[in-house]
């Protein structure tokens, strides 16, 4: 081989290699993972969150690389209000540095100064809930929905009643219940296991449907399908074994939502 022949061919194997690596280390192939942040709030402050989560913390979210981000309204009694975000994060680390990040984000910090410099004495929120989540092996990545499309959220969280029982919901999950869900139209957009946070342990579920007489069918279809009641039929997989509550919910995604 000429000189010149072998050099051109190294050159282009040493940048078919860089990109191969670069293209991994952009590309994690382990599951994902998921914080859902819970704004619980009176109405009237609802347009300041909003301001807050549209300019200020969605754009540095999206500078940081994280997400999709998907933000949802929940109408509660008596004027108040849940607003929740889930963020999507490739490792644990995001996870742990976003406080530290935001902090020292100068557009951040200009952008969601109102929300940020909010006086004791008029809060812009009651609490902020948030849980830590690690996307279960049926579904290790989010599954995201057409956002120009009309949208109901179904929030669920199963709580068990010690780790145990947990897991072998979760085992349920990936064994069949969740091919049952997708064939029966339970659009799935993120399954995920609580590591740190509220109710625990259980599990958390987003699913996705145009409208609501949607939902409801999808539900009825489910409930009578043959497999799933073959499945819930196996002893170790009983309700009452493993399930000790179901919160179920139903959210309006917002005008900015990616989700």
């Amino acid at each position: 081989m000429k000189r010149r022949d072998f050099l051109k061919t190294s050159v282009t194997a040493s940048a078919t290699a860089a990109t191969t690596l670069a293209a991994s280390a952009a590309a994690p192939s382990g599951p994902e993972y998921y914080e859902l942040r819970t704004w619980s709030l009176k109405a009237a402050k609802q347009a300041l969150l909003d301001t807050y989560l549209r300019q200020a913390l969605l754009p540095a979210l999206i500078r940081f690389g994280l997400g999709p981000v998907g933000c949802f309204v929940e109408l509660q009694p008596n004027d108040e209000v849940k607003v929740h975000a889930l963020i999507t994060y490739s490792s644990p680390e995001q996870f742990a540095t976003l406080s530290a990040r935001l902090a020292g984000d100068a557009a951040y910090q200009q952008a969601g100064a109102e929300y940020l410099n909010a006086k004791a004495s008029d809060p812009v929120y009651s609490r902020i809930e948030s849980s830590f989540m690690a996307a279960i092996e049926g579904l290790p990545k989010l599954v995201k929905p057409d956002p120009t499309k009309s949208r109901l959220f179904n929030l669920r969280i199963y709580e068990s009643h010690n780790e145990r029982a947990g897991k072998k919901k979760i085992e349920m999950f990936n064994r069949g219940e969740l091919a049952i869900f997708k064939r029966t139209g339970l659009t799935p957009v993120m399954f995920a296991e609580t590591l740190s946070g509220t109710l625990m342990p259980n599990l958390t579920y987003l699913l996705v449907f145009p409208d609501d007489d949607t939902r409801k069918k999808a539900w009825d279809t489910f409930r009578a399908d043959p497999e799933w009641l073959k499945l819930k039929a196996v002893p170790e997989y009983a309700d009452k074994e493993i399930v000790l509550k179901v919160t179920n919910r139903l959210l309006t995604p917002t005008p900015y939502s990616e989700l």
